[in-house]
């Protein structure tokens, strides 16, 4: 597992410490304080005798200032042990007041998960799990959640599944949203050999498959020589060991001839970024890939690259899927490489999150923690990256090509004709 920041605030550590011990309401805090402190004067004990007491916690009165916001909390939560008609289930009130903690950020990026949501996390990095094979992108504006790659081979492919069709509805009745997508995904996962029944939009009209579940094995990185001194990588996503993929493919390519490489970031919604670092180092002498700006400073240090660089000319395919890692990548290479960008303007995710683990039952949570600007300067989030070959796709163009496609992919023809003339 790759090394991660760890970082916890200290709202979520107060969660987590109440979370592991018995729950006690303000009023009962506030008695526990005072009747403590009196005991103590009463007594004539000292401090180190009181706070070792086994039925006793004597905690600052700061601390108790901080817990004491989470009195309507705990007064909630007994009412509902003592009142409820059915019998509660404590852990998971606490884990819904978590979610609503990372609510109350207003981010759609923040959010905590559960031990197996966490564990679920790291699984679709490594890129090997049971389901039906797609990449689905939700907009947190629209709720609408869109394929965009089903993955080669895939039971998704099998049946049908096209990249540009909206995920409608799984099973019977749960009608699919950017809120409740874990949920569809849950349930697209499972046994393998093991059927489920989704619903897609294509053009308006509902369209249903079967498709039986099995071992899905995420490639990210596919490679091809599209003319003698031009070589073609498509990157689908920072996750996995994507960044050996994508070195060990340019290396082929370049072994072939290629001395000039498109890559192809559309559609790639991003991820993590010590991967964008590592593939903008292939092409960078020493610099940075980016820097951030956190609440209260600016730090040049966090994402840099080394001497020594592969010298070969670079073309980058965007599209308005483009986004967060992909757009720090574009940035750095355009800023920093000379590369030449095509396609439509991206998605505009400048902010970048960490991922942490919190508690000791296996949960976790991603924060967003920095707005990061190009090497240039330039800021991504809310603006995009606007190419330098603005290429739409013709009306009614989905997108959904084969590989490489060189007979209808009007942004990738493009960009083999910005690279021969870079070549020249």
């Amino acid at each position: 597992m790759k090394k991660k920041m760890l970082i916890l605030t200290a709202l979520l550590t107060a969660l987590m410490v109440l979370s592991s011990c018995s729950v006690l309401s303000a009023s009962r805090l506030e008695a526990m304080f005072r009747s403590d402190a009196e005991s103590r004067v009463d007594s004539g004990e000292s401090r180190q005798e009181t706070e070792t007491r086994a039925d006793t916690v004597t905690i600052s009165r700061e601390e108790y200032e901080r817990y004491r916001q989470f009195s309507d909390m705990f007064t909630i939560m007994d009412a509902a042990n003592k009142n409820f008609y059915q019998e509660t289930d404590p852990d998971k009130m606490i884990e819904y007041a978590t979610r609503g903690l990372m609510a109350g950020l207003d981010d759609p990026y923040s959010f905590y998960y559960n031990p197996k949501e966490y564990a679920e996390m790291w699984e679709d990095d490594e890129g090997n799990y049971v389901g039906i094979g797609v990449m689905i992108q939700s907009n947190m504006e629209t709720q609408v959640c869109t394929i965009i790659r089903v993955f080669t081979g895939g039971p998704a492919e099998e049946a049908g599944v096209q990249r540009g069709d909206i995920l409608y509805r799984v099973g019977e009745d749960l009608y699919v949203t950017a809120s409740n997508l874990q949920e569809a995904v849950d349930i697209m996962r499972g046994v393998p050999d093991t059927d489920v029944d989704v619903t897609f939009l294509r053009g308006g009209e509902e369209i249903t498959y079967t498709i039986t579940r099995r071992q899905v094995n995420v490639n990210q990185v596919e490679g091809k020589m599209l003319s003698p001194d031009i070589g073609y990588i498509a990157l689908y996503q920072f996750a996995g060991e994507c960044e050996k993929e994508f070195e060990a493919e340019l290396n082929r390519l370049s072994g072939e001839g290629a001395k000039g490489i498109i890559i192809d970031l559309r559609d790639n919604t991003g991820g993590w970024v010590d991967q964008a670092r590592y593939i903008a180092d292939l092409f960078m002498d020493a610099g940075e890939l980016c820097y951030l700006k956190y609440r209260d400073s600016e730090e040049h240090g966090d994402y840099l690259t080394k001497d020594g660089k592969t010298d070969v000319k670079l073309v980058i395919l965007i599209n308005e899927n483009t986004a967060s890692s992909s757009e720090i990548l574009t940035g750095a290479l355009r800023d920093c490489a000379g590369a030449k960008t095509v396609g439509v303007k991206s998605f505009g995710k400048g902010i970048i999150q960490g991922v942490f683990p919190v508690g000791d039952k296996g949960a976790g949570y991603q924060m967003t923690i920095a707005q990061y600007f190009t090497p240039g300067g330039s800021a991504v989030h809310k603006i995009g990256i606007t190419p330098d070959y603005e290429v739409k796709l013709p009306e009614g163009d989905n997108g959904m090509y084969s590989f490489a496609d060189m007979e209808r992919d009007v942004q990738l023809i493009k960009a083999v004709d910005v690279m021969k003339e870079a070549l020249q």
